[in-house]
C-alpha cells in the first residue's frame, strides 16, 4: 500500500475512535438518572481549578488558582494557592476552614466556618451527581447538544448574594464538571474552570483532615 493510502487509513481510524468515544459519552447528561449513574462510578477526583471573578467596579478580573479533591463518599478538599493560601475541608460530616499567615495555619471557627460548611455540602452534592437533593437550590437540567444545569436559590436572602449558578458538564468525561459560572447580580460573576483532572486515583484520608 502506498504511504498516502496508509496515512488516509490511519486518519480514518482516528476519526472513528473519536466518533465512538463521543457517542459513548454523549448520553450521560440526558437525565438526572444517567448523571447519578455515571457519577456513582467516580470514587475520587483530583483537579486544578482557575477562578475568575469579574466585577463592574474592577478594570480587570481577579484570577486565583488552586486544587480540588473529592473522595467518595463524603470527603472534599478545596485549596487556594494564591493570593492568600486557604483550605476548605469536609470529611465524615465535619467541615473546617484554614488560612495560612505568618505564624502558620489558623482555623476559622466563626461565621466563615458556617458558610464554609454550606459551600462544601453543595460541592459534595455536585461531585456525586445529586443536584436535585440540594436544600439551598432548585435544579433544572437542560439536555441537548450543549447540556447545562441551572441552579436557583430557594431562599430570597441567598438570592440577594447569588442569583444563579450554571454548571457545565464535561462532554467527554462522564461524571465530571467542566466549568461552574456563579452569577452574583449586577453583572458580577465568578467562573471556575477545571483542568488536569484525574479520576479514581488513590487519595489518602489525611488529605481531607488537615491543611
Amino acid at each position: 500500500m502506498r504511504p498516502q493510502g496508509i496515512h488516509i487509513m490511519h486518519h480514518a481510524r482516528f476519526i472513528a475512535v473519536l466518533f465512538c468515544a463521543g457517542f459513548l459519552c454523549a448520553g450521560w447528561t440526558d437525565s438526572w438518572e444517567s448523571i447519578r449513574k455515571e457519577s456513582a462510578k467516580v470514587s475520587s477526583i483530583s483537579a486544578r481549578f482557575t477562578q475568575t471573578k469579574r466585577m463592574k467596579i474592577l478594570a480587570s478580573p481577579l484570577v486565583s488558582h488552586g486544587t480540588f479533591c473529592f473522595k467518595a463518599p463524603d470527603s472534599v478538599r478545596w485549596a487556594y494557592d494564591a493570593p492568600v493560601k486557604s483550605v476548605l475541608l469536609l470529611h465524615q460530616g465535619t467541615s473546617r476552614r484554614f488560612t495560612q499567615g505568618h505564624s502558620g495555619w489558623t482555623e476559622d471557627a466563626g461565621i466563615g466556618a458556617a458558610a464554609t460548611s454550606v459551600m462544601l455540602q453543595e460541592i459534595l452534592l455536585w461531585s456525586t451527581g445529586r443536584f436535585t437533593e440540594s436544600q439551598g437550590f432548585t435544579a433544572e437540567l437542560l439536555a441537548g447538544t450543549a447540556p447545562r444545569i441551572h441552579l436557583r436559590p430557594r431562599d430570597s436572602s441567598l438570592g440577594k448574594i447569588i442569583s444563579g449558578i450554571e454548571i457545565i458538564p464535561a462532554p467527554d468525561r462522564p461524571g465530571m464538571i467542566q466549568s461552574i459560572i456563579i452569577s452574583e447580580g449586577a453583572g458580577n460573576t465568578t467562573t471556575l474552570d477545571f483542568s488536569d483532572v484525574k479520576i479514581n486515583v488513590p487519595l489518602e484520608d489525611g488529605l481531607f483532615r488537615k491543611p
